[in-house]
């Protein structure tokens, strides 16, 4: 299977307030960038599912990537 390029936009609950992401993975379907956002940032922030709303995701091209690991990892 191929993977596809994925930008991420959302936001997640910090303390009392919603903080907005945008994150660039490569995953091999919408499921599976899902669960790596789910992971990452329960993970990273120790929050659960319901705390983060995914609210667009988006297949991109290699030249509109814009994260630099994500940029090298597509150059090879």
């Amino acid at each position: 299977m191929k993977t596809k390029i994925y930008r991420v936009q959302g936001k997640f609950i910090m303390g009392n307030s919603f903080k907005p992401f945008i994150r660039e993975l490569k995953a091999i379907g919408e499921d599976d960038i899902k669960e790596k956002i789910y992971s990452e940032f329960g993970s990273k922030h120790h929050i659960v599912r319901n705390q983060i709303h995914i609210e667009k995701i988006e297949e991109i091209s290699a030249k509109d990537v814009v994260d630099p690991l994500i940029k090298t990892l597509t150059s090879e």
